[in-house]
């Protein structure tokens, strides 16, 4: 029986979900963008309070890993790890990606036999951080960051493909009209992370606090500093 708090913060969107045997029994999202490093404790402590329920009575922390925004992984990943330190509980890193695919498959009836669920997570411009995964939840197609164009996703169209996640809508402007084209409204949530948190714990699949770190795919290039004397 295992009580898992699961975190994301990988897009614009803050969110906490409280699960007990892989079953939701608290969330909190919010859509306000840059709200991650004044309103994630605090939903937590929410949280707890409304259920009336001790964080040391948590079995794991769930935190989805990415890819995603630079400053939204680190917030998500340094606040898990913190709390699995202070009440010493194991930390479950998931991707953002699957989750989203996963979370999707699990609350919709897709009637077709084959097809196929492509997560995006927004990378500006007209770059996302993608993958495809089939009926089956395989991933035919790794991790990858793509430029969309028109001819994206040419070979997958041959069958119905559910485009999810905040870096869908550019598909949708790029081929929106194509008959096996569909656009879903599904963003990143920790209520996602539930079932493969509830795997990944019955498994034991833990990662070590001290050395897991968010994947961010993409390097992170600083910009340069305007303030004088930090050139």
């Amino acid at each position: 029986m295992a009580l898992i708090l699961s975190i994301e913060t990988t897009t614009e969107i803050c969110s906490i979900a409280i699960s007990k045997d892989g079953k939701c029994i608290h969330s909190i999202i919010d859509g306000d963008k840059n709200s991650h490093s004044q309103k994630l404790i605090l939903y937590i402590e929410e949280a707890f309070q409304m259920l009336d329920l001790k964080k040391e009575t948590l079995d794991a922390v769930a935190v989805s890993n990415g890819p995603g925004s630079y400053t939204g992984l680190r917030i998500g990943m340094s606040t898990a790890k913190a709390i699995c330190y202070a009440l010493d509980k194991p930390l479950i890193s998931l991707s953002t990606l699957h989750a989203l695919a996963h979370g999707y498959s699990e609350k919709t009836d897709i009637p077709e036999k084959e097809y196929f669920i492509i997560p995006m997570i927004d990378a500006r411009r007209m770059e996302v951080f993608t993958c495809i995964i089939n009926q089956n939840m395989e991933e035919i197609e790794p991790i990858s960051a793509k430029i969309l164009d028109e001819n994206s996703f040419s070979k997958e169209l041959n069958k119905p493909c559910f485009f999810i996640g905040n870096g869908a809508e550019k598909c949708n402007d790029l081929f929106g009209n194509h008959p096996n084209a569909h656009f879903p409204d599904v963003l990143a949530s920790a209520e996602h992370l539930i079932s493969m948190a509830e795997i990944a714990f019955k498994n034991n699949d833990f990662v070590d606090i001290a050395y897991c770190e968010p994947f961010y795919l993409k390097e992170y290039i600083a910009g340069k500093p305007n303030v004088k004397g930090l050139r």
